[in-house]
C-alpha cells in the first residue's frame, strides 16, 4: 500500500507539479545535495593539491611552492593543462569550461536547465585547474555543478519554466553557502545574479535551500570565517567617507581592468590557436607552462590565493608588493581563463580587491595620518568592491564580504565603496562579467527579458504552415521569397522582427535553406503571430518577477 501510494505521489509531481510544500521539501533535498557536492568539491581541491604539491591546506599553498624544485613547479600546471584540454576536447562541443555564465543563460532561456554532460567535464575539468595551479576560483565550477543537479530533479518531475528556474536558484544558493559559509550572501546571490528577480515566490525555497548547504559546510569546518582580520578596524567617519568614495572609483577601474584582460586573453587564444592551427586540447598545457613559468619568481599567483588575500587582510603587504602581486594576479586570471583551464573569476576578484584595497590604504594613511583609519580596512571595503563590480551582485557580495571576516562594524564603508565600483564599471561593460560574455555571444541578457525573450521562440513553431486555414497565399509567398524577403525556419524571432520593422511585411515567407538547393517553401510568419508570442513572453515574465 505504501509502495502505491508513493507511485501515485510522484506521477502527480510530475503531471502536475510539486505543491508548496512539496516544493519545499525537494528544494532542501536540492540544498543538501548541492552542499555536498561544494563539499566534495572543495575536498577535492586539498587532497589532489596534497598529492601534487604536498600542501594539504590551500591557504598556504603557495609557501610550499616555494620550497619545490623548478621543474615541479611548471611541469605540475602543464601536466594539469593538459589533462583539461584532454577533458573539455572529448567532453565539450568547444572545450570551453561551464561556469556561472552558462547558469544565468539556463535560468534566462533554458527554463532553469544547464548542459549536464558538458557540466560534469567542467567539473572534472576545473578541479583539475585548481588543483595543479591555475590561477581562478572555485564558485563559478561548483555553481555548474548545483545547477546540473537541480536539472536532473527538474527533468525527473517534468517542472515548468517557473518552477525549473527556482529550483535553479535554490541550488545555486546552497552551493555558495556551502563554499564560504555565507547563508545570507548565498540566498541572495541566486536571487541577484541568477534569477535576476526578488519574487516572493522563490525566496523561501532558496533561503531553505541556502541553510541546507551551510549546516553542511559548519558540519565540516564549524561555524569559524574564512578570514579573520588581525585588529579592530575603525572608519574616521565624516572625514573619511570622501576617501571610501575614490577608492569605489579606484576599484571600479581595477575590475573592468580585470575583465578586459580575461576577455582580451580569449580573444588573443582564439588568434593564435587560429593561425598556428594548434589542437584546441593544447591551449590549456599552453596556459598551465605560462603559469608554471611565472610561478618560479612569483608563486602566490598560483591557486586560489586566499594566503595572500589573508596578508593583505591583515596589512602584512608592503605598498609595492601589493601593486605588483595585483598586477601580476590580473595576467595569471587572464592567462587561466584565457587559456580555458577552467574555474570562476569571484575568488581572484576578492583577492584583486583586497590588494587595491591595501594599496589604496597604505596611500591614504600615510599622506593623512591623523584622520585616517587602518589600512587594513581599506582591503576590506576594496575586496567586496572589486568583486562586486565583476560578479554584478553589489548586494550578494558586500554581504559575503561581512559574512567571510565576520566583521559588521565597518559596513558603511564597505557599502559606499562599493556602491561607486559597481556604478561605474556596470557603464563601462554589459553590467557584469556574466553578462558581458553573453553579450560577446550575442546573447543580449543584460538589456533585459525585452531584449533576449525573442531569441526563446523559433520560427517553425510559431509560423503558419500551407494547410492552415488562415496560411498565406502561396503565390504571394513566392514573390517576396524572389524580392529575397524571406526567413530559415531554423531561425528565432530575433532574427525575424528586425525584417518586419524594415520591410512593413504583413508576413514573411518561412524556407528551408540548403546550399545545393533552391528555398523550400515551409509556410509564413505572421506579424500578428509575432507580437502575440513575445506578448506572452513579456506578460509571463513580468508574472514570475512580481509574483
Amino acid at each position: 500500500m505504501a509502495v502505491t501510494s508513493c507511485k501515485q505521489g510522484w506521477q502527480v509531481i510530475r503531471t502536475r507539479g510539486p505543491g508548496k510544500i512539496t516544493f519545499w521539501f525537494i528544494a532542501l533535498l536540492i540544498g543538501i545535495a548541492a552542499g555536498f557536492a561544494a563539499l566534495l568539491f572543495r575536498k577535492g581541491i586539498n587532497w589532489l593539491q596534497a598529492a601534487f604539491y604536498g600542501t594539504e591546506d590551500v591557504q598556504y599553498l603557495h609557501s610550499f611552492i616555494s620550497g619545490l624544485n623548478w621543474y615541479w613547479v611548471v611541469l605540475i600546471p602543464t601536466v594539469g593543462g593538459l589533462i583539461v584540454g584532454l577533458i573539455l576536447h572529448h567532453f565539450t562541443n568547444d572545450a570551453r569550461a561551464r561556469s556561472v555564465g552558462d547558469v544565468i543563460l539556463g535560468a534566462a532561456l533554458h527554463d532553469g536547465r544547464v548542459e549536464t554532460r558538458a557540466g560534469i567535464a567542467s567539473a572534472f575539468a576545473s578541479l583539475i585547474t585548481l588543483s595543479t595551479g591555475g590561477s581562478s576560483g572555485r564558485e563559478g565550477p561548483v555553481v555548474h555543478i548545483a545547477g546540473v543537479i537541480s536539472t536532473w530533479v527538474s527533468n525527473r518531475i517534468n517542472a515548468d519554466g517557473i518552477t525549473g528556474r527556482d529550483l535553479l536558484g535554490c541550488a545555486v544558493a546552497a552551493a555558495v553557502s556551502a563554499s564560504f559559509n555565507a547563508p545570507i550572501a548565498g540566498a541572495l546571490f541566486a536571487l541577484e545574479v541568477v534569477l535576476r528577480h526578488f519574487a516572493v515566490h522563490a525566496f523561501a525555497p532558496i533561503v531553505i535551500a541556502s541553510v541546507a548547504g551551510t549546516v553542511i559546510n559548519r558540519i565540516e569546518f564549524g561555524g569559524v570565517t574564512e578570514f579573520t582580520l588581525a585588529e579592530y578596524v575603525d572608519l574616521q567617519f565624516y572625514a573619511e567617507l570622501p576617501a571610501f568614495l575614490l577608492l569605489g572609483l579606484t576599484c571600479g577601474l581595477v575590475s573592468v581592468a580585470l575583465m578586459r584582460s580575461m576577455f582580451w586573453a580569449e580573444d588573443f587564444g582564439n588568434y593564435l590557436q587560429a593561425k598556428t592551427g594548434w589542437p584546441r586540447w593544447l591551449r590549456p598545457a599552453v596556459a598551465g607552462a605560462l603559469l608554471g613559468i611565472l610561478a618560479l619568481w612569483f608563486p602566490h599567483i598560483i591557486g586560489v590565493g586566499y594566503e595572500t588575500m589573508s596578508l593583505a587582510l591583515t596589512g602584512e603587504l608592503a605598498l609595492h608588493e601589493a601593486v605588483v602581486f595585483a598586477i601580476l594576479k590580473v595576467a595569471a586570471v587572464a592567462i587561466t581563463l584565457g587559456g580555458r583551464m577552467g574555474g570562476g573569476v569571484f575568488s581572484p576578484s576578492l583577492m584583486l580587491g583586497a590588494l587595491t584595497g591595501l594599496g589604496f590604504g597604505l596611500i591614504a594613511t600615510g599622506v593623512f595620518p591623523d584622520v585616517s583609519g587602518s589600512s587594513s580596512l581599506y582591503a576590506l571595503a576594496g575586496m567586496g568592491a572589486v568583486a562586486a563590480a565583476v560578479l554584478g551582485a553589489p548586494i550578494s557580495t558586500t554581504l559575503i564580504v561581512f559574512e567571510l571576516t565576520g566583521d559588521w562594524q565597518t559596513g558603511l564603508a564597505v557599502m559606499v565603496t562599493v556602491s561607486m565600483s559597481t556604478a561605474l564599471a556596470s557603464r563601462i561593460v554589459d553590467r557584469s562579467f556574466f553578462l558581458t560574455q553573453m553579450e560577446r555571444r550575442g546573447i543580449h541578457l543584460a538589456a533585459g527579458p525585452q531584449a533576449y525573450l525573442l531569441a526563446m521562440f523559433m520560427v517553425a513553431r510559431i509560423m503558419r504552415r500551407p494547410d492552415d486555414p488562415r496560411a498565406a497565399e502561396e503565390d504571394a509567398c513566392w514573390d517576396l521569397i524572389n524580392e529575397g524577403t524571406y526567413i530559415d525556419g531554423t531561425a528565432t524571432l530575433e532574427a525575424a522582427m528586425p525584417i518586419f520593422d524594415s520591410t512593413g511585411a504583413r508576413f514573411i515567407p518561412v524556407v528551408t535553406l540548403s546550399a545545393d538547393a533552391p528555398p523550400e517553401l515551409m509556410g509564413a510568419l505572421f506579424h500578428v503571430d509575432a507580437l502575440k508570442a513575445y506578448n506572452r513572453a513579456l506578460a509571463a515574465t513580468a508574472a514570475e518577477e512580481h509574483s
